[in-house]
């Protein structure tokens, strides 16, 4: 059965950093492009960034140049290294298969507030 769990998030600062971690089970990410999208109450699920099979990354232009994501094959897991956090990135986040997604997890919640 596939399962995706999403773990890391918390309530920080504006400015501070998080990684957010995110376990499949039941397939292998490490063959599928992967990403992490978020979403904000009232509002649709966005892209947040993602990773191809070979490592290639893409960001949305909002977390471009404070995110990353990066593998974790062994584990088979997907990080999302997120600095320089700032209200706006407050939301739920979860991980998923790019484009044809698997069942949503349960996400989890990034607050960012001073």
């Amino acid at each position: 059965q596939v399962q995706l769990v999403e773990s890391g998030g918390g309530l920080v600062q504006p400015g501070e950093s998080l990684r957010l971690s995110c376990e499949a089970t039941g397939f292998s990410a490490t063959i599928y492009t992967m990403a992490w999208y978020r979403r904000v109450p009232g509002k649709q699920r966005e892209l947040v960034a993602s990773i191809t099979r070979d490592g290639i990354t893409s960001y949305s232009d909002d977390v471009k140049d404070r995110f990353a994501i990066f593998r974790e094959n062994s584990k088979n897991s997907v990080h999302l290294q997120m600095n320089y956090l700032r209200r706006e990135d407050t939301a739920v986040y979860y991980c998923n298969r790019y484009g044809t997604t698997y069942a949503w997890g349960p996400g989890t919640q990034v607050t960012v507030s001073s």
